[in-house]
């Protein structure tokens, strides 16, 4: 983590994926996050994956750096303490509902600067989660081969929403610094999903072209990229973005005739036009599959290589996690002591700052490690009320 946003602190109750990761990005920058969550755990507390003692390493991992208060929210009393802490932070991230005792005007009575940003599925109030606004953009119906409709399993609109909402958070905090100005921020996945999707020219294409775009396995949309086997038997992703990189490409694997001969016969050009290239993929495809099979994958690779083409064999996981150059390596990594008692590399803040120590990754919290100090230094809680609210049960403490 670094120390970039020293003196800011933000109360976050939150689950699952987009809001807690906004907490976490703003933690490794150097806020204080209080993440407040019902005593014993919220509902993602448990979440896969765990361990055999039941310890959730997705919770542990997305709630690093941050400080944690365990409270009843069951009860009025807990609802309160939750309420006079947003108020007394000023700031508040959330994926709770808009209505009842979270609501931003019912929080901003009494601080009517309160900056509020609230993850919610869509803009209406209505529910919804990653898979489903995924569906709902159309994007499984353009993934695989068809004709069934193929999820895909990384939660790409939760994390997205997470990085803009930390983002929205500090420019609501810009605001408020030139206007004295609070408010609340509404974040919904599916106006990040299908924003993203018109950012990248989906609306406007399906609109121009009236129908929708193929369905293309594992070919890449508009570029020379797709899996190829090598003799070897290993599965590598080769993709071609610069015309340097087709020309060295080709040469390569000594295609230059073969190539040339396409482009006589169909009267086209491949050295700068990306989308000859896909077009043409019928006739292309082939030649690059028998040359490419006719190879061993580390031949390639020293190939490759030397020329700057773009490639990547087909790995598991668990051979990722046991790469020195992404993991072992690598100094967003580091080692943490986590809840789970488990040893293992602990990722921190991706960016490189230039003159600036990225500091070693800092563990989750236990559920309510911090109650009592966050309670005292927040809402000047006395010693003798804080044991009262831990003996009648609305705080808890780990």
């Amino acid at each position: 983590m670094y120390q970039l946003l020293p003196g800011l602190s933000v109360i976050e109750a939150s689950s699952f994926v987009a809001s807690p990761t906004a907490g976490l990005y703003l933690a490794q920058f150097g806020a204080e996050v209080i993440r407040v969550d019902q005593i014993g755990g919220g509902p993602d507390f448990r979440r896969w994956p765990v361990t055999a003692e039941n310890d959730s390493l997705y919770w542990e991992n997305l709630n690093r750096a941050k400080k944690s208060v365990a409270l009843d929210l069951g009860r009025p009393e807990g609802r309160e303490l939750l309420q006079a802490l947003v108020r007394a932070t000023g700031q508040f991230v959330t994926n709770f509902p808009a209505s009842g005792f979270l609501s931003h005007d019912t929080l901003a009575e009494g601080r009517p600067d309160l900056i509020t940003v609230r993850v919610m599925g869509w803009a209406d109030g209505s529910p919804a989660l990653d898979y489903t606004v995924n569906n709902s953009v159309g994007y499984p119906m353009l993934t695989g081969a068809g004709p069934e409709p193929v999820n895909h399993v990384l939660p790409a609109w939760d994390l997205l929403t997470g990085a803009y909402a930390a983002f929205a958070l500090l420019a609501a905090i810009q605001r408020r610094t030139a206007s004295g100005e609070g408010g609340e921020v509404r974040l919904p996945l599916s106006d990040v999903a299908i924003g993203t999707v018109a950012n990248m020219g989906g609306i406007a294409e399906v609109l121009y072209t009236g129908e929708n775009r193929p369905r293309l396995g594992n070919a890449v949309y508009g570029l020379f990229g797709r899996d190829f086997t090598t003799r070897d038997g290993r599965r590598t992703m080769i993709v071609v973005v610069t015309p340097r990189q087709w020309a060295n490409l080709v040469a390569a694997l000594n295609l230059g005739e073969a190539v040339a001969a396409i482009e006589s016969e169909r009267g086209v050009s491949f050295a700068r036009d990306d989308g000859l290239r896909f077009t043409h993929r019928d006739a292309l495809y082939p030649l690059f599959e028998q040359a490419i099979a006719a190879r061993d994958h580390a031949d390639l690779v020293a190939a490759f290589d030397a020329g700057g083409i773009v490639h990547s064999p087909y790995r598991t996981m668990l051979d990722a996690a046991n790469d020195p150059a992404l993991v072992g390596d690598n100094p967003i990594f580091g080692p943490a002591t986590n809840p789970s008692g488990f040893a293992y590399p602990a990722a921190g803040a991706f960016a490189t700052i230039p003159q600036m120590e990225r500091q070693s990754p800092r563990p989750a919290p236990h559920n309510g490690a911090h109650s009592e100090e966050i309670l005292a230094t927040r809402l000047s809680l006395s010693s003798g009320e804080i044991a009262r609210l831990i003996d009648a049960g609305i705080v808890g403490v780990g």
